[in-house]
């Protein structure tokens, strides 16, 4: 049988509900054989991660979700098979980390303005050992209820033109991308479909993500519909980018798609993991641990 990839994946140390060991449990019982842990400007998880994925059998890679802005939007850059110890990328995620406090009493600031006051520290009860996302926020919200759900929260409070937003500067593409292919990794560029760039713009994108050394598209990803598969993997073949998969999985009740149920990728679609030695397996030769009680302990 064909693996089953999973790319893209949060926990606790960014703005998942799962540690990192529970979220290997999690896909481990799913069907997942090959998982990257991509969090939120941070590697803090992928050690103890890494760990228990050998406890399951589980085919593990490091990664990493950086946070880029990108003529004035916010994009994400996924890193594959990166190497966290690596100085610059370190660093530069450590200053990206810094600027997530900033941008938080921007954010709270903003929500003090139409009398939502205590965000900030409400949001940040929902941070544990992490850093601070949109995600806590929004939490916040629903649990005190401002809104029904995340969803209505994102689009009424806290995306650009609404109280909640908060213009902040992230990485610079050329800086994403440099950390990243330095370290030995991969550079993707995450759910394109959720920028609504316009064409003009995201063929743009595309060319300066390729001509700086980005190697992948996710073309199936959780928030991403039928259609959207069938544009960005044209797209991976008009720019010659190879195609990643991953369900984005934040949680139950947050997240776009249960991880385990990532469809296929179109035929026309080259995977990213083509050349890697993981592909040259297969599920049934894989030694997992099959006592899904003990993942359901885990989590």
């Amino acid at each position: 049988m064909p693996l089953t990839f999973d790319l893209h994946s949060h926990t606790t140390v960014s703005d998942g509900m799962l540690s990192p060991v529970e979220l290997v449990a999690y896909a481990a019982k799913q069907g997942v054989d090959v998982l990257a842990l991509t969090d939120h400007d941070d590697t803090g998880g992928l050690a103890v991660a890494a760990e228990e994925a050998k406890r399951w059998g589980l085919h593990f890679i490091n990664g990493v979700e950086i946070s880029v802005t990108w003529k004035k939007r916010t994009i994400h850059i996924v890193g594959l098979k990166i190497n966290p110890e690596y100085p610059a990328l370190k660093a530069g995620l450590a200053a990206l980390r810094a600027g997530r406090h900033t941008r938080a009493e921007g954010m709270a600031a903003g929500l003090d303005k139409v009398g939502i006051t205590g965000s900030l520290e409400g949001a940040y009860q929902y941070v544990n050992d992490g850093i601070i996302g949109r995600i806590h926020f929004a939490r916040f919200l629903v649990e005190n209820g401002v809104s029904k759900d995340n969803k209505s929260v994102f689009k009424k409070y806290l995306v650009k033109g609404k109280p909640g937003y908060f213009e902040h500067q992230w990485a610079s593409l050329e800086e994403a991308i440099g950390w990243i292919v330095d370290s030995g990794g991969v550079a993707v560029l995450a759910h394109p479909g959720r920028y609504d760039l316009g064409r003009t713009n995201m063929l743009l994108l595309l060319e300066e993500f390729r001509a700086l050394g980005g190697t992948a598209i996710e073309v199936v990803t959780g928030s991403h519909t039928g259609a959207h598969y069938v544009e960005f993997a044209k797209y991976a073949q008009m720019f010659s980018l190879k195609s990643s998969v991953g369900t984005d999985y934040h949680g139950k009740g947050v997240s776009f798609m249960e991880m385990g149920r990532l469809p296929a990728l179109p035929s026309n679609c080259v995977p990213i993991w083509q050349d890697w030695p993981e592909a040259l397996l297969t599920s049934t030769n894989l030694t997992k641990i099959n006592t899904t009680e003990t993942a359901a302990e885990l989590i």
